[in-house]
């Protein structure tokens, strides 16, 4: 099967990650999954070749939480590839207490919106060589109704983890917004946020405790199966008609309205900047 092109999606070692590797792998995509785990990594990789048996497809370990290993994952990458044409942010995180990276940062949103927009800075050039590049970020219906304070973003105050991963969601949508303005029309790449609604997944037991875990275990079992987002993932990436779309969030394949607050402008260039000096990257 001739390559349709290289694909590079995190989080990929369960849920809607792996189902997203398994379709693109069985559309003809070179697959990249990200995991943080050696053996997850490897069973992952193992799920995808049963799958699809003619799959190419290699696993990467990587902490996203660090951004030393973020940008080693980046380098190994540009070193090996001469072009990317998805990148597919998955990978998230749930906390219950406050809690933090190496490098300091709350992990919620080390992960959630830190991760994907330093990988995305570090892997644009290889994105751009592609006739198509495509960033897709999973975002979440909970950025609806929620805001951002930029003097404390990490909400090292007042931490709440619903409330928290609520302003990260929302930090994905506002990062997608921003990135496609600074592309700007012209651009081969183009960025999506995807809400794959409610889904079957374990994200939301990995770390938290308490009310929140038995809450989410109550949740979980309402939830679609991870192949229905991960359908809806995957034609995001891959659609050429949506090449020249303006459309920046979308719900089970179709564009959907964000909270408001996703289409300021000024908070998501702020956030830019601020993201940019979390990352150590301002004045490049």
């Amino acid at each position: 099967m001739e390559s349709r092109g290289t694909a590079l999606v995190t989080g990929a070692t369960a849920g809607i990650g792996l189902a997203t590797l398994k379709l693109l792998a069985a559309m003809g995509y070179d697959c990249v999954g990200v995991g943080r785990d050696q053996l997850r990594c490897d069973a992952a990789r193992e799920a995808v070749l049963a799958y699809c048996p003619a799959a190419k497809v290699e696993f990467i370990r990587c902490n996203l939480s660090s951004q030393t290993e973020v940008r080693a994952l980046a380098r190994s990458v540009l070193e090996r590839f001469g072009h990317l044409d998805i990148l597919a942010n998955v990978a998230g995180s749930v906390c219950s207490h406050f809690m933090t990276s190496e490098d300091g940062i709350e992990l919620q949103f080390a992960v959630n919106h830190l991760a994907p927009f330093l990988l995305t800075h570090e892997l644009l050039k290889l994105l751009e060589k592609s006739a198509q590049g495509r960033v897709i970020t999973v975002s979440s219906g909970s950025h609806y109704h929620t805001k951002l304070d930029f003097n404390d973003l990490q909400q090292r105050r007042h931490y709440s983890c619903l409330g928290q991963y609520k302003r990260v969601k929302l930090c994905n949508v506002l990062f997608t917004a921003e990135l496609n303005r600074r592309l700007g029309p012209g651009s081969r790449v183009r960025a999506f946020a995807a809400d794959p609604g409610l889904v079957n997944t374990e994200i939301g037991l990995k770390g938290t405790t308490g009310l929140e875990r038995y809450v989410w275990k109550l949740r979980m079992r309402k939830g679609v199966p991870p192949e229905v987002p991960a359908a809806a993932i995957a034609r995001l990436a891959t659609e050429p008609s949506l090449s020249t779309s303006n459309e920046v969030y979308w719900y089970n394949g179709n564009p959907k309205k964000p909270n408001l607050w996703a289409l300021r402008e000024d908070a998501a260039r702020m956030l830019w900047e601020a993201s940019e000096r979390y990352c150590r990257i301002a004045g490049e």
